[in-house]
């Protein structure tokens, strides 16, 4: 019994280290909030009631409102390149390990996704820095997401 105990006691500690280090990895939202300046130009959020949450009046670019947990390719009435509704079909969506390498380099990410070299992504703004990319997508994911998930590479809220 006492064994059990510690047992249970190891994997509970074990187990918040993890939840931090995952949370610690996605990103600083107040950081982010900064950084998404850079693409308010062509993004907006605008939360279901109508509600500007971040940006301007950027349209050349899909709503970003939960955008966490999003199949790729899905706001409706937004017209995407033909990859990036190729993407989401075959099963992409938008979590931290597949936002942040996407927003550095939007079409050879779509392109080594669907293994396909002729695959081309509309977005042509590069977010340069890892650590950027990572704190806005802790900045949108504070604004909202699809699910529960912390946002680090589970698709559970799809």
């Amino acid at each position: 019994m006492k064994t059990t105990m510690s047992s249970l006691a190891v994997v509970a500690l074990l187990g918040g280290a993890a939840a931090a280090q995952s949370q610690e990895s996605v990103g600083d939202a107040a950081a982010g909030e900064k950084v998404f300046n850079q693409c308010q130009a062509c993004h907006v959020v605008t939360d279901d009631a109508g509600n500007t949450l971040a940006g301007r009046a950027g349209r050349t670019g899909p709503n970003l409102y939960n955008v966490v947990g999003r199949t790729a390719g899905s706001v409706e009435g937004f017209r995407y390149s033909s990859s990036m509704v190729a993407a989401g079909e075959a099963g992409l969506v938008w979590e931290a390990d597949t936002f942040v390498p996407y927003v550095q380099d939007p079409t050879p990410y779509l392109r080594e996704y669907l293994d396909d070299k002729g695959a081309r992504g509309a977005m042509t703004y590069k977010v340069r820095k890892e650590e950027d990319a990572k704190n806005v997508f802790a900045y949108l994911k504070s604004l909202g997401s699809q699910g529960e998930g912390d946002g680090s590479g589970d698709a559970s809220g799809s």
